[in-house]
């Protein structure tokens, strides 16, 4: 099937590595342009490079005020038009209730909350018909995670506010999504596992929770993310799509 990505252009937010770089890799297999973001420049312009020519790599913090109209203006200067955004940030520090201090909640809200909020408001004025607005929660939006309390505390919010925006955007033809993601062997969620006394135990312990017995690849979270984002998906707004092997056993 074509998705309808060739030459439509979208940023990605937090692509370094991770969720965000399968997901800009994918809409680029398919002919996809992307500007892509990481806070370190060298780092964002080697994961761009190693995209090829239809991927640029920009310097930029979500936590940061100017980011979101440099990055709309990046994709128009740079490739012409500007269809989309993925908005995706590194988890905020692990911890119990007990163990999270002010600073890292005020960090975290910076970035993960309003930081997401800010691009997603900058793209949906930028945007036409057509457009589509992403965003990379968790699955803590449903249920919360043990030892993710600051994580389980914003990414709900960021869910609610997706579904009020796509509510708003619909009328003018622009979407809005959301993707939960389970344990997909990430860096984050290896170093998440790591954590732990016996982090081999702890995996083994937790593919055994998922239906189909096995961590999710990097490349599989990126294939659904490109297809929500595609004009394949166009009759496909408001909704938050659990990228987990079946963990979740809600409707």
């Amino acid at each position: 099937m074509d998705l309808g990505l060739k030459d439509r252009v979208y940023v990605v937010t937090g692509a370094t590595r991770g969720l965000g770089n399968a997901a800009a890799r994918e809409l680029v297999a398919d002919g996809a342009k992307v500007v892509l973001t990481g806070r370190d420049e060298k780092t964002a312009v080697e994961a761009a490079a190693a995209l090829g020519p239809d991927a640029v790599g920009v310097a930029a913090d979500n936590a940061d005020p100017q980011a979101a109209d440099r990055l709309v203006a990046t994709a128009r200067e740079r490739f012409g038009r500007f269809d989309g955004v993925l908005i995706s940030v590194g988890g905020p520090p692990p911890g119990f209730v007990a163990d999270n201090t002010d600073d890292q909640w005020q960090a975290a809200f910076e970035s993960v909350f309003l930081g997401a909020v800010r691009l997603a408001r900058t793209a949906a004025a930028a945007l036409e018909d057509g457009g589509v607005i992403g965003f990379v929660l968790s699955g803590s939006v449903h249920e919360p995670i043990p030892g993710l309390t600051i994580s389980n505390g914003l990414r709900p919010g960021l869910a609610g506010f997706a579904k009020s925006l796509a509510d708003e955007m619909g009328p003018r033809g622009i979407r809005v999504v959301g993707l939960l993601p389970g344990r997909i062997d990430t860096d984050r969620v290896r170093e998440l596992d790591g954590m732990s006394a016996d982090p081999e135990a702890t995996r083994a312990a937790a593919e055994s929770r998922v239906p189909l017995r096995r961590y999710g690849a990097p490349e599989e979270f990126g294939r659904a993310a490109a297809f929500l984002l595609s004009p394949a998906a166009s009759y496909v707004t408001g909704v938050m799509l659990p990228v987990d092997g079946g963990v979740r056993h809600g409707f």
